[in-house]
C-alpha cells in the first residue's frame, strides 16, 4: 500500500522486482565457491579436460546485475585450455582441431576426426558434475550449449559453458569460443556487454540499471509477445547511449520514454552490440507488431499516470500504473 506514487515505486522495486540483497550475496557466494569445485574436476577424473582458471568469467543478466526476482539461474563460463588447438571459421560455424598435446580433448571430437565437439564436451561437464558435494541434478540444457546443474543447497540452477579463448588477431582483439548447439562453436565476449553496460550506466549516475530491471518486469508480465533479456537490455541501453542529458533517479519518469524507443525501433533490426551475431531481433514481424502496440498503450496510460501524479491525484496515478504493471504494482492507501 502507498500513498504516494514515488512510495509505490520504491515498494514495488523492493518487494516484486529488485532481487533481496541477501539472496545477491548468497548467489554471488554459491557461484564462487562452484567455480572452485570445477576447478578441481582433474583431480577427480583426470580424463577431464585441463582447465584454463584465467579465463572463467561470469556473464548474463546476473553478472550485469539486471536479473529480476525470483532468481532462477547463474550463468559461468569455465576456461579450458586448448593446449596448441587452433581453429577455423565457417559461414555457420567454428570448428576446433585438437593438437595432439590435448589427448583429453581428442576423447571428445567428432567420430573420426579430430574435430572438437561441443555437445561431448558438455557431457563430459555434465557427468563430472556428479562429484560436486551437494549434488541433486545435471543436464545438457535443452539448446545444447550449455550444462544445467542444480544443487540440493540453493532454488536456482548453475548454467556452465565451457569456453576457450583465441589468440589476439591483428586488431588486437580476441574471443571466447562456447557451443553453437550444433557440436561446434561460435564467437562471444560478454567483456563488451559487462563494459558496455557499466559505461553507460556510469554516466548516466547509476540511473540506469534500474530502468532496465523494470523493463524486464514489464517485458514479463505484459500481455504481449516477450522479448528476450539480451535483446530488450541492449534497446535499453541503445536508447540511453544516444542520450545526452542524463537519466533521472525515478523510474516512472524514464519508463514512457524508453518504451516510445521500443516503440520506434522494435520492427526494425537490432544489431549485436558485441559486432559478432549481427541481427539480435530475432521476433517474427507479428511479434514485432504485436510488441509495437503494446508499447502505444502502455505509453498512453502512463503518460495518464504521470499527469495525474502532477495533479496530486495520487490514487489514480497509481491505479494506472497498475494498468501497466498488473496486480503487483501497490495499492493506494
Amino acid at each position: 500500500m502507498a500513498s504516494t506514487v514515488i512510495q509505490a515505486f520504491n515498494e514495488f522495486m523492493k518487494d516484486t522486482v529488485n532481487l533481496d540483497s541477501e539472496i545477491t550475496k548468497g548467489a554471488i557466494s554459491s557461484r564462487d565457491w562452484l567455480i572452485n569445485q570445477i576447478a578441481n574436476f582433474k583431480s577427480k577424473e583426470s580424463d577431464f579436460p585441463t582447465p584454463y582458471g584465467e579465463i572463467n568469467i561470469s556473464f548474463g543478466s546476473f553478472a550485469r546485475k539486471t536479473k529480476i526476482k525470483e532468481l532462477d539461474d547463474i550463468d559461468i563460463m569455465i576456461g579450458l585450455s586448448g593446449q596448441g588447438s587452433s581453429y577455423m571459421t565457417y559461414s555457420d560455424r567454428i570448428e576446433i582441431t585438437v593438437s595432439g598435446e590435448a589427448v583429453n580433448l581428442l576423447k571428445l571430437c567428432h567420430s573420426n576426426s579430430k574435430s572438437l565437439n561441443s555437445k561431448r564436451v558438455i557431457n563430459k561437464f555434465v557427468s563430472t558434475c556428479s562429484n560436486v558435494p551437494q549434488y541433486s541434478r545435471a543436464e545438457i540444457k535443452r539448446n545444447q550449449e550449455a550444462a544445467v546443474l542444480n544443487l540440493s543447497s540453493y532454488p536456482w540452477s548453475f548454467d556452465i559453458v565451457p569456453c576457450f579463448i583465441t589468440s589476439e588477431d591483428l586488431n588486437g582483439k580476441s574471443y571466447y569460443l562456447i557451443p553453437d548447439g550444433n557440436g561446434y562453436w561460435k564467437k562471444t565476449d560478454p567483456r563488451i556487454d559487462k563494459e558496455r553496460t557499466t559505461r553507460i550506466n556510469q554516466y548516466h549516475d547509476g540511473s540506469i540499471l534500474q530502468v532496465i530491471r523494470i523493463l524486464k518486469y514489464w517485458n514479463r508480465k505484459a500481455a504481449m509477445p516477450t522479448m528476450s533479456s539480451y535483446l530488450l537490455e541492449t534497446m535499453v541501453l541503445n536508447y540511453y547511449k544516444g542520450k545526452i542529458s542524463k537519466a533521472g533517479q525515478f523510474v516512472d519518469i524514464e519508463f514512457p520514454d524508453v518504451i516510445a524507443y521500443i516503440y520506434h525501433n522494435i520492427l526494425g533490426d537490432v544489431g549485436d552490440p558485441k559486432g559478432i551475431q549481427g541481427n539480435i531481433n530475432n521476433l517474427t514481424y507479428d511479434e514485432r507488431t504485436k510488441i509495437k502496440n503494446k508499447t502505444a498503450i502502455d505509453y498512453s496510460v502512463s503518460i495518464a499516470a504521470r499527469k495525474f501524479e502532477q495533479n496530486k491525484d495520487m490514487n489514480s496515478s497509481i491505479s494506472k500504473w497498475g494498468e501497466v504493471f498488473g496486480n503487483e504494482f501497490p495499492k493506494y492507501n
